[in-house]
């Protein structure tokens, strides 16, 4: 784990992520590089349902750990120190040797201690390297000392013929503290009582290396040629268990405060389902581990200590599978049953595997697998054998010189395979011929993965043809053996054609296999497709939120980290609804018309394009490809020649880090205090963190934090927390999560990712009492980070390039991989094709396109009106499968209406006059009182009356004139039940008969007969027809329309 540090903000983006649902206003989505982050629950994939698991234990206590701590003794709490230490690795991994910055400030006469301890799968604590100094001249001022710190090669190579035994390490913790020499600190005072008299301390984690992916060390010894010669066949060759794995490594805390490990004499099976009961009773472990479906036993161990262990299930939180500190195992795991309280004999506990279709498919796919590795594997080592690379032949001597040079030249080059192999792995032989030998990679780990990345691209180029749909079925096995190499993008295509029929047999199964392998490789939208499933509880998914947001964290963790990387597929995750217009109307590339007019205007000193134009290249928005290089000349342009502030503090962001730019502090400072000096808080928090990083004044970059936060910066929330939670903050000698929690959910809200990830942490364990366990609201919180992530965003940006373009087969493969995944904006796009292409829905989809993803749209928080407003017509009318229902129907439409969509009223009110009865509790919904409103002329009135306020439209809407005949209606029935009408009818009566007795005497007076005026024989003269249709034929004729008026 990195170091948890302050925030600086990224330059900004135009376009703002709205912050978690329901905890507060937007506001400018800021992504400060802290690798502090923990990377929460499950940090490998698992699943549910699949591994054979019991545990009987008691969870211990759960701890956090500060990274940067100020520690003062009790005998000294009433002085008041300043003292620091902060020191830099330059490199992050183990090395032979590591060179570490220390920095330091000492208010006294000081000695300050540097050690590195080393744990291992034997031993923990074991210091291998320490080094003091004293500082008695320089108090009060910061002193920096660069330190050499040696490892032991046996830590930091792999074994050759002089290492021998090189030990695999776990943890390397790298720490340093300074004592006053006048208070129990002392260059002869032994290192355990000097650590206790600490006034200051610090320490982090190197990242070790495993044993063979560690460099060979360079003894310069000349060896026999013979001797060099077998060294070097066996050098790269990694030994594999056929059947064995690691052992089983228990970790336990005694009742005196003792932390002790254990593992098992025998090891965890490899690709075998087995099951694992653990049970803990005392001071004694009894391990017993099953293989099979049969329970077959496999090995048992009982392990007992001199102590009991320390139980306390009342703090910390139970974790299974991985956790911020301990990283999961790369397998599955299956149905739980823990038992708190007592302890039950294996025998005496059912806990079948429920899905043993799915266990037997992932061990047939393993060992499909372990035959296309092999096959690679064979392929490339006959290649290097073959002298296909004549730079990876360095060896020379004499005996080989003289073979080269007398021997019989290789004629052929056969490999041992047969016609039935090849016909099964077609695509795998194909594109190993088509690699070359010039490009083969220089391990066998990076030989498979670069195979399966190959067949990848021949795979995705052929879906992104003109008829890339109909390409599926023949592409799936090119798929396969991509997974079957590691490259788990082709298992996440797999896992949707199967989920969603697409082009080929919808099979649940096989997709959940796909999705699960390509959730163990950690790869993004598997996961995100997982966790989404999880959270639902949909496509046969169990309802779990607890490994819906182990799945989610996973990927929220990797989000900011992919943000800050420029290379990769990324692109910036944008909310562009395909039925709005005017936002596709924008969308350009680099030779479109709007960016051609920005770069214009931009070349003008048009500060506004400068800074949209820097924007759009910096993040990759808009439709342009990410171009940070071409973005920095923008930023520096703008900054040098306008006295805009926010193009100042982003180049000034940009000089900090040196992305792209060499970094230079000094221009960097001198343009962030100009960007604050007119107002910009971004600024004002970003001279904040250079008092925090380079100047280690903690008051000073409080000071800017809190004026920051004051002007809405989340930057600055976030920061005041982390201050907080290192116990840093001045005045406030100790750590304080409370608080810490409180800015953290401040930043939040302001949407800020890092302080989105630790809430959604804090509510998932519950420890802080301003965080009350809740794993729903956790899923969120997590969720609304990992749906930024740029590989997501890259799919996005595909589909919506492709049906710009008119490419419909593409569009709608890229919409339903990216709405697979959980994305709302995705999911009403993908529905939205599916209503334009009904055709392409029907032939190519096994499920029901519109039904199924504006379903899954209206359960997303934060889904449109126009969705609401669709599943209502389609709860109204009935969609093919799906039967009439009002209830949800009139459920649908209130969501729509209380979203403040005039159309949502306006249909609740048709329903109402079709005869409908709107229940109370959707009234209650509307916030419409039925004491009040007790009658349906008065419900009527009261949604004819908001639809008519809720309308956009200037002129006369379809709620005015509904409005204004239903007030009409209500006259005419008034005026019908009134006593004047009949004083009124006899009177134009009598006019009328005295009229027409008059009309005929004249007539017979003239002695003149009246021609009969003819029938029209001609079809379309017009007809008078009432303006609107009276209530009761409405109810036969009329329905509630609002699929061809979606927005309000």
């Amino acid at each position: 784990m990195q170091r948890r540090g302050a925030g600086l903000g990224w330059p900004r983006r135009q376009q703002q992520q709205p912050p978690p649902p329901a905890v507060g206003p937007r506001a400018a989505a800021m992504a400060p590089p802290s690798g502090g982050v923990p990377p929460g629950l499950g940090g490998r994939a698992a699943c549910a349902l699949l591994l054979f698991c019991y545990l009987n234990v008691m969870p211990s206590l759960g701890r956090q750990t500060s990274l940067t701590t100020s520690v003062t003794p009790k005998a000294e709490q009433s002085m008041a120190y300043k003292d620091f230490i902060y020191f830099t690795v330059v490199e992050g991994n183990v090395r032979n040797v590591s060179e570490v910055s220390v920095e330091y400030l000492c208010s006294q006469p000081c000695v300050v201690n540097l050690e590195a301890v080393v744990s291992s799968e034997f031993r923990s604590s074991i210091p291998v390297y320490k080094k003091r100094w004293k500082n008695e001249k320089h108090l009060h001022t910061s002193r920096t000392q660069i330190v050499h710190v040696r490892f032991p090669s046996i830590m930091v190579y792999r074994d050759d013929y002089f290492i021998r035994h090189s030990i695999s390490v776990s943890a390397v913790i790298l720490r340093a503290w300074i004592t006053h020499r006048y208070s129990g600190g002392d260059l002869n005072v032994k290192w355990e009582d000097n650590l206790l008299h600490a006034v200051a301390k610090n320490y982090t984690l190197l990242k070790t290396v495993p044993p063979f992916e560690r460099p060979f060390k360079d003894h310069q010894v000349c060896l026999e040629w013979n001797m060099d010669y077998i060294w070097n066949l066996r050098a790269n060759k990694i030994p594999q268990c056929p059947l064995e794995s690691g052992h089983l490594h228990i970790q336990m805390h005694l009742v005196k405060g003792e932390d002790l490990a254990v593992k098992t004499k025998f090891t965890m099976p490899l690709k075998e389902w087995f099951r694992l009961d653990l049970s803990f009773n005392g001071g004694q472990i009894v391990v017993a581990t099953s293989l099979g479906q049969d329970l077959k036993s496999y090995h048992n161990q009982t392990i007992s200590f001199r102590e009991d262990f320390y139980y306390n299930d009342t703090a910390g939180y139970f974790i299974i599978g991985g956790s911020r500190y301990v990283t999961g195992i790369e397998g599955f795991f299956g149905p739980l049953k823990y038992y708190r309280l007592h302890t039950l004999h294996p025998a005496q506990i059912l806990n079948p595997l429920l899905e043993k279709q799915l266990a037997d498919r992932i061990k047939l796919y393993y060992e499909r697998c372990a035959e296309v590795q092999e096959i690679v594997s064979v392929y490339m080592s006959t290649v290097q054998q073959g002298g296909g690379r004549p730079e990876a032949c360095d060896l020379r001597n004499s005996y080989l010189d003289l073979k080269l040079r007398y021997g019989r030249p290789s004629t052929c080059r056969a490999f041992p395979w047969e016609q039935e192999l090849k016909d099964r792995h077609p695509s795998l032989f194909q594109t190993l011929v088509e690699m070359g030998l010039l490009t083969v990679p220089r391990n066998q780990n990076e030989s498979v993965l670069e195979v399966g990345g190959r067949i990848f691209e021949k795979a995705v180029k052929r879906l992104s043809s003109v008829d890339g749909l109909h390409q599926i079925s023949s592409v799936v096995p090119f798929l396969m053996d991509s997974s079957c190499c590691g490259y788990h993008k082709a298992s996440y295509y797999l896992a949707v054609f199967y989920e969603t029929g697409l082009s080929v047999p919808q099979d649940q199964l096989q997709g959940m296999l796909y999705s699960l392998v390509g959730g163990q490789g950690s790869e993004r939208l598997s996961s995100m497709n997982l966790g989404y499933k999880h959270y639902q509880g949909v496509d046969n998914y169990p309802l779990d939120w607890e490994l819906s947001y182990a799945y989610y964290s996973n990927i929220a963790t990797k989000t900011p980290l992919d943000q800050h990387t420029l290379q990769g597929d990324q692109a910036y995750v944008e909310t562009i609804r395909l039925k709005d217009e005017e936002t596709l109307k924008v969308q350009t590339k680099e030779d479109g018309d709007v960016f051609m007019w920005l770069k214009h205007e931009a070349t003008r000193g048009n500060a506004a394009a400068q800074q949209r134009l820097a924007q759009m290249l910096f993040w990759g928005q808009q439709g342009v490809a990410k171009n940070p290089e071409a973005a920095i000349e923008w930023y520096a342009k703008g900054a040098l020649e306008t006295e805009d502030p926010a193009l100042i503090y982003d180049y000034a962001i940009v000089l900090f880090k040196g992305q792209g730019v060499k970094k230079n502090r000094r221009l960097a400072l001198e343009l962030m205090k100009k960007a604050a000096s007119k107002g910009l808080h971004q600024a004002v928090n970003g001279l904040g963190w250079y008092y925090h990083k380079f100047k280690k004044n903690y008051a000073k970059a409080a000071k800017y934090w809190l004026k920051a936060e004051e002007m809405g910066n989340p930057d600055a929330s976030y920061n005041l927390g982390v201050l907080h939670l290192d116990g840093i903050f001045p005045g406030i000698p100790e750590r304080n999560q409370t608080l810490a929690g409180e800015y953290f959910h401040k930043a939040a809200q302001g949407g800020h990712i890092e302080g989105t990830l630790w809430c959604s942490l804090y509510y998932i364990t519950g420890n802080l009492e301003t965080f009350p366990r809740d794993p729903e609201k956790a899923v969120v919180w997590a969720k609304h980070v990992a749906e930024k992530n740029g590989y997501l965003g890259h799919v996005i940006r595909k589909g919506l390039n492709a049906y710009l373009e008119g490419s419909w087969h593409e569009a709608l493969l890229y919409y339903v991989l990216a709405a697979e995944t959980g994305i709302e904006v995705s999911q009403t796009n993908l529905a939205h094709i599916c209503e334009e292409r009904p055709d392409l829905a029907k032939r190519y989809l096994s499920v029901n396109c519109v039904w199924r993803y504006y379903n899954f749209s209206v359960f997303q928080i934060g889904a449109p009106s126009f969705a609401y407003l669709k599943m209502g017509d389609l709860y109204y009318y009935g969609h093919q499968n799906q039967s009439q229902d009002l209830e949800l129907s009139v459920q649908m439409y209130a969501q729509a209406a209380l979203d403040g969509d005039s159309q949502g009223f306006f249909n609740l009110a048709l329903l109402i006059e079709e005869g409908a009865i709107i229940p109370h509790h959707i009234l209650d919904f509307l916030e419409i009182d039925p004491t009040i409103h007790s009658t349906n002329i008065s419900i009527l009135q009261e949604l004819y009356e908001r639809c008519w306020s809720q309308s956009s439209e200037e002129s006369f809407s379809p709620c005015s004139l509904a409005w204004l005949y239903l007030h009409l209606r209500l006259i005419w029935g008034a005026v019908l039940h009134s006593a004047l009408i009949y004083f009124l009818g006899t009177f134009l009566l009598s006019v009328l008969i005295a009229w027409t007795v008059q009309y005929f005497q004249s007539v017979s007076a003239g002695g003149s007969r009246p021609t009969p005026a003819r029938a029209s024989s001609d079809p379309t003269a017009p007809t008078t027809s009432p303006a609107v249709t009276p209530a009761a034929d409405a109810s036969a004729q009329d329905q509630p329309t609002v699929t061809n008026n979606t927005e309000p």
